[in-house]
């Protein structure tokens, strides 16, 4: 850059002194312009021709100078992606930059964000996969087992006379259908899981309606129980938009889970009420045994059972309030439960229009 500013003045130095004309007219612009006795020196036409040189070439090299840098940032970039891409799917570009570079940057690290929360929820899929396999493997054990063992008399004659081949037969009926019981309810905790991916039917529903036709329904079997169903309906009639069949199916869990375990109880109560705009609160409530403190966290866990003994006399699969929350979830509402000496209450939310 130095020879081509050497050459390029002698050039156009060795023009004007061959050139009159040219050197005259560069004289009286040079005379227009001296206010003082110093400044024909200093406005003289080579000392501006090398200071707008010297411009120029300082502008070409802050040009130059920023072009290398924005190569050496683009450069770094490209070895954080390679580390990235050989396997460290956690790692983000941990440097600032600037302009479109920094855009780079901040979509490269969202990218990254994203993946950690995909990997994460796959792990989490892999061991919620893993923990199911191991609690159904559990659960359907110890029925096969006595199936298998009872059977297994029979089929050895150890047996005395037909009476004990009736008892033995009967035991392991009574097995398998606690192992039907348990797939039965696996297979509507999968349904009620995948939901979200189905296109479901969407239904107009009376609450205040549905809340009758759930008293009715279960009055009997309350009866049986010593317990009896009051229901409070809304002050008016409200319809909402929701799957009819899951809806029913969140009700005849929450109310078979009051008859079952509300023990010593004497009422299950049913209401409804609305908490927003676009939201109706639903009540399951029964004044039986209280559910303890440390358990409430747990009863919408898969397979989770208060005994801790995992007895199924009961008839209780674990999976009951986790098909419950799972449909309340995918249907776009919420769930929770509290327990005190005086009620036990499930409170549910849904949206009145889907």
């Amino acid at each position: 850059m130095l020879l081509v500013n050497i050459a390029v003045g002698n050039i156009l130095i060795n023009f004007v002194r061959t050139n009159q004309g040219v050197n005259d007219g560069i004289f009286i612009i040079k005379q227009s312009m001296t206010f003082g006795p110093f400044q024909e020196r200093l406005l003289s036409w080579e000392g501006l021709f090398w200071l707008l040189m010297l411009v120029v070439d300082a502008i070409i090299v802050w040009w130059r100078l920023v072009r290398i840098y924005k190569r050496i940032q683009i450069s770094r970039i490209i070895d954080e992606l390679h580390y990235i891409s050989d396997g460290h799917f956690d790692h983000k570009i941990p440097f600032h930059l600037s302009g479109d570079n920094e855009r780079v940057v901040n979509s490269v690290n969202s990218l990254v964000e994203n993946v950690i929360k995909s990997l994460d929820e796959e792990r989490r899929i892999e061991k919620s996969k893993d923990d199911l396999v191991t609690s159904v493997s559990h659960d359907l054990r110890t029925p096969l087992t006595s199936i298998i063992g009872y059977l297994g008399l029979i089929e050895d004659h150890q047996y005395k006379d037909e009476k004990d081949i009736l008892k033995y037969c009967g035991i392991a009926y009574d097995k398998s259908q606690q192992m039907k019981k348990l797939v039965d309810r696996l297979f509507e905790y999968t349904k009620a899981n995948n939901l979200a991916d189905r296109n479901v039917e969407i239904n107009k529903i009376d609450v205040n309606q549905l809340l009758t036709q759930l008293e009715t329904s279960f009055a009997l079997e309350a009866h049986r129980k010593g317990m009896k169903i009051k229901v409070k309906p809304l002050k008016k009639d409200l319809v909402i938009e929701a799957n009819a069949e899951m809806l029913g199916r969140i009700f005849n869990n929450l109310i078979t889970n009051a008859l079952k375990y509300g023990k010593d109880g004497k009422y299950i109560y049913l209401s409804a009420k609305l908490t927003g705009k676009n939201v109706v609160t639903f009540i399951v409530a029964n004044d039986g045994k209280r559910i303890p403190q440390k358990v409430l966290s747990k009863v919408f866990d898969r397979f989770y059972r208060e005994e801790s003994s995992r007895n199924t006399d009961t008839g209780g699969s674990g999976l009951g309030l986790a098909i419950v929350k799972e449909i309340i979830n995918n249907q776009g509402g919420s769930i929770n439960v509290g327990s005190n000496n005086k009620l036990t209450t499930f409170t549910f939310t849904l949206p009145i229009k889907k």
